[in-house]
């Protein structure tokens, strides 16, 4: 087995998720600067993979966040009850009235298409979940007496607040004590940290977290810009497949941070908004670098949280004891589905993902 994982009946939770889970406003096929009707959706980049793990593989999911005790707080809620991940972890806080000490986060975003790319506008500064501190959470309750097999969290998270970022370590360092596998996606987002440090302060955090990581996970980007690797070669708006390159940077990662059991990367090339080469790769020490199918000219109808539903599905792979390359199969084929549909958060089915992943195609099923 590629990670030891504790045993099913010692734990409440299959999965735990630490991070914002925001209100998302679609506008659909328009655009957010003239849009006069905004579907709505509940996300979050770490909530996105504990959900995936509940509502289409079938494990029981819980999320660590906060919200403001209000109307737009509990639609959030209903929206997560409605992705069957439980609520009992969530923090309420009580409404000021207009916002004015906190706040529940909102996230516009435009799917893009052909030559309009996506585009994201986080309305998220001072909400619940960047105050909540690691003192407002019993993490050795948690994990201890409650129990959790994986927590999943992320540079998002990190991002919100000196004090978000505390609460990260207390919770992977706790995690490791009872025994609970942590993984992390890197997701860095320049517009995050932009007004607190920048990039050094990225890297300065995600150094600190790194060392308690059991399976990291990015883009080729995040590991460049949240730690410092760089890929030789590679151009920033187009990704060729040169795996050297990239098996040559997941060495230099897993030489720095020895704790580390898996590292995986999914690698895109972006045609269009509409139309991306979609691929991973993925090592552990038991196989080295495995390759995932590579999916060219992969249509795209909402490629927000493609890179959340390749995590969920690498995870399932290896909480179901399947090999690395099963495991990379399952996330980069629940990653392409999940770019089908709009929204965050993936409507595939485990059939669907297990399908694709061993070379199923889009015949009618009848």
């Amino acid at each position: 087995m590629t990670v030891d994982i504790r045993p099913a009946e010692a734990c409440r939770y299959d999965v735990l998720a630490l991070g914002e889970v925001m209100l998302r406003l679609d506008p659909g096929e328009g655009r957010i600067r003239n849009a006069r009707t905004l579907h709505t959706w509940e996300g979050g980049g770490e909530y996105n993979v504990a959900r995936g793990l509940r509502k289409v593989f079938g494990l029981r999911a819980g999320v660590v966040t906060a919200l403001v005790d209000n109307p737009v707080g509990h639609l959030v809620e209903e929206l997560i009850l409605a992705g069957g991940v439980d609520t009992s972890l969530v923090h309420w806080r009580e409404d000021d009235g207009i916002g004015r000490s906190v706040r529940n986060g909102l996230n516009f975003t435009e799917r893009g298409h052909g030559v309009r790319g996506a585009v994201g506008v986080s309305d998220r500064g001072n909400t619940a979940t960047a105050q909540l501190s690691a003192s407002d959470v019993d993490w050795d309750h948690v994990f201890g007496t409650l129990g959790v097999r994986w927590l999943h969290t992320g540079g998002i998270f990190a991002g919100l607040s000196d004090t978000a970022a505390d609460n990260l370590l207390a919770a992977v360092t706790a995690a490791r004590e009872h025994g609970t596998v942590v993984s992390y996606d890197l997701n860095y987002r320049p517009s995050l940290w932009r007004s607190v440090g920048g990039q050094e302060r990225a890297r300065g955090v995600n150094r600190e977290v790194a060392s308690h990581v059991d399976v990291m996970i990015g883009n080729e980007e995040d590991f460049t810009a949240a730690l410092g690797f760089e890929v030789e070669g590679v151009d920033d708006d187009l990704i060729d497949l040169d795996t050297d390159r990239f098996a040559a940077m997941i060495d230099e990662v897993v030489g720095t941070y020895g704790n580390l059991r898996v590292v995986a990367t999914t690698l895109r090339s972006v045609r269009s908004a509409s139309r991306n080469d979609w691929g991973a790769i993925a090592w552990s020490a038991p196989t080295g670098c495995v390759l995932a199918r590579h999916r060219e000219d992969l249509e795209i109808l909402d490629r927000v949280g493609g890179g959340d539903s390749f995590a969920s599905g690498l995870v399932y792979g290896l909480m179901a004891g399947e090999d690395l390359q099963t495991a990379v199969e399952y996330g980069a084929a629940h990653g392409a589905l999940a770019m089908t549909t709009p929204g965050d958060t993936s409507v595939a089915t485990r059939a669907e993902v297990l399908k694709l992943a061993s070379g199923g195609n889009a015949r009618v099923q009848r």
